[in-house]
């Protein structure tokens, strides 16, 4: 009777109740969690694993981030806060001291302060040193210390891939290098600021990107050195031809079978290859190298083309001694006139005349009849 249905409680103020507060009997308690996904832990692992730092920034509280960054595997020593606290340190001292550190976002605000009135190349070395550590955290930062973040990696040379879903987030995620939305629950100033939406709204999804493109672009590496190795070969008989005098071993039209046949098939087949097993165990590679690299053509050139050449003579001399023709016999020989055997005449290498002993010439003096 004294509070009915739809009865207008105060709770503005704790000093301005309209209901008591004493003489209460416990009846439950109700908390809130919003756990990170079950594939996230493991995803940050192959993340470390291949090179690519996560920093997490949120706008939640220091201790509930660093809650959430150790499930997530993000933070996994004693952070700054920890050692300042057991030993008795200055936070900034335990800052330098620690490998996990959590940044409240007015602390980004302090660094800004400090950093006006100095030269543009003295700017930001407080926050430099920060994102030089391995596991960092941000907390309760704002949409515009989001973006001095991502500035600060950026001027490391990083290359900055952000992740978010609110409107606050689209500054980051436009000034990324690589800006990514969430699909399900990102808002549509987030999607149009994003270079790359994830439709099922999973981290994960973008470790299994990484390594599709890690694999895509080192199996273009290998369809370059597999198409590169096939040029010694092929130009090497011709070399011999010319130089030593040796006959061609290899005609234009084997050349356009090796081409076409042999290479164009088994280099498309290298699209569909499998990852290699350390594929994420690699350190990234720079923003500035190139997919056709020096070590790429020495490998190409110099390695397996002339490996592919060697053994490609050493058939040719091969079957040409089975058939009486000796490597030293070779040289010159296309300065020899040719002959060919008669009818009906058996090779036989210890025979004169190369094995045909009762061979005619293949260039004889016209007959009056051709005349």
């Amino acid at each position: 009777e004294q509070f009915p249905l739809g009865y207008q409680y105060k709770v503005g103020s704790v000093h301005d109740f309209n209901f008591p507060m004493k003489n209460l009997g416990f009846v439950g308690l109700i908390s809130m969690i919003d756990p990170p996904r079950d594939a996230v832990p493991f995803a940050v692992k192959k993340c470390i694993a291949a090179g690519i730092k996560v920093i997490m920034v949120t706008g939640d509280q220091p201790v509930t981030a660093t809650a959430i960054a150790r499930q997530c595997n993000i933070i996994k020593d004693k952070t700054a806060d920890e050692i300042a606290e057991e030993e008795g340190i200055p936070l900034e001292a335990a800052i330098k001291k620690a490998n996990a550190i959590v940044i409240h976002g007015d602390m980004i605000t302090e660094a800004l302060r400090e950093d006006e009135g100095l030269p543009e190349n003295e700017k930001g070395k407080r926050l430099a040193s920060w994102l030089m550590k391995p596991q960092i955290v941000f907390a309760r930062t704002s949409p515009a210390q989001k973006l001095i973040i991502v500035q600060g990696n950026q001027k490391l040379n990083h290359v900055v891939a952000v992740t978010g879903d609110g409107v606050n987030d689209s500054p980051a995620i436009k000034k990324a290098d690589i800006g990514i939305s969430m699909g399900i629950t990102g808002s549509d100033v987030a999607k149009d600021a994003a270079d790359m939406i994830l439709l099922t709204d999973d981290f994960s999804a973008i470790v299994v990107g990484v390594e599709e493109g890690r694999k895509i672009f080192d199996n273009l590496k290998k369809t370059i050195a597999y198409i590169l190795t096939s040029n010694i070969p092929e130009i090497g008989p011709f070399l011999i031809f010319i130089i030593l005098q040796v006959p061609l071993p290899l005609s234009t039209v084997l050349i356009l079978c090796v081409d076409l046949g042999t290479d164009m098939i088994p280099a498309v087949a290298f699209a569909y290859e499998g990852a290699e097993l350390d594929i994420m165990t690699r350190e990234p590679r720079s923003k500035f190298a190139h997919m056709v690299t020096a070590k790429l053509l020495v490998y190409g050139y110099l390695q397996q083309g002339i490996i592919q050449n060697f053994a490609a003579f050493l058939t040719y001399f091969v079957v040409m001694q089975d058939f009486g023709f000796k490597p030293s016999k070779l040289v010159g020989r296309i300065l020899v006139q040719g002959v060919i055997p008669a009818n009906g005449v058996l090779y036989d290498v210890s025979e004169g005349n190369l094995g045909n002993s009762h061979a005619c010439l293949l260039y004889t003096s016209p007959s009056p009849r051709d005349s």
